[in-house]
C-alpha cells in the first residue's frame, strides 16, 4: 500500500531541496529519518516534517508498521515565485525571486528492504584487490647474442 505526504509552498528552492531527496530514495522510512537529522541543511528539515508527516499517515490512517516502510518516491517540484525588487543606482530597481516548492513524499510497504550492509561491502572490496596486485608483470629478458653484452661490459670498465 502507498502512502504519500505533501508539503506544498515550502519556502526553499526546489534545487536546494532536490540534493537532499536523492539521499533517502530507496531507504527505509527509519534510516531515512536518521539521516535527515544530520544533514546540516534548511531543506532537510523541511523534507524531514514531510516524511514524519507520511509515517504517521501510514501508521494512523492505514494500519501500517514504521519497520516495513520504504521511501519509494521523494520528489520535489517549483511552486510559485515571489517577485520583489531591490533598489538600485540611478532610480532603477533589481529583480529578486523568492522561489518556492512542493515536496511531495510516497512511502510503500510492498518494497523489500535492501539494507546496505558493512561487512558485505569489505568482503568485495578484498577480491578486487588481489585482483589488481596478481597481474603478472614482463621480466626482462637475456640479450640474444654475445655482441649485445660486449658494449655493456665495455661502459662497465
Amino acid at each position: 500500500m502507498q502512502v504519500k505526504s505533501i508539503y506544498r509552498n515550502a519556502r526553499v528552492s526546489a534545487f536546494k531541496a532536490r540534493e537532499v531527496t536523492r539521499e533517502i530514495q530507496g531507504l527505509p522510512a527509519t534510516d531515512a529519518m536518521d539521516l535527515l537529522s544530520f544533514v546540516p541543511k534548511k531543506a532537510a528539515g523541511l523534507i524531514r516534517k514531510t516524511l514524519a508527516s507520511a509515517i504517521a499517515n501510514a501508521e494512523n490512517n492505514n494500519n501500517l508498521k514504521v519497520a516495513n516502510l520504504v521511501v519509494q518516491e521523494a520528489v520535489v517540484g517549483e511552486g510559485p515565485t515571489f517577485k520583489r525588487f531591490q533598489p538600485k543606482a540611478r532610480g532603477s530597481a533589481g529583480p529578486i525571486r523568492k522561489r518556492t516548492s512542493h515536496i511531495r513524499i510516497i512511502l510503500t510497504d510492498e518494497v523489500e528492504i535492501k539494507r546496505r550492509d558493512k561487512t558485505a561491502a569489505k568482503k568485495s572490496k578484498k577480491p578486487a584487490a588481489k585482483k589488481a596486485g596478481t597481474k603478472k608483470t614482463a621480466e626482462p629478458t637475456a640479450p640474444a647474442t654475445t655482441e649485445q653484452a660486449a658494449p655493456e661490459s665495455a661502459a662497465k670498465e
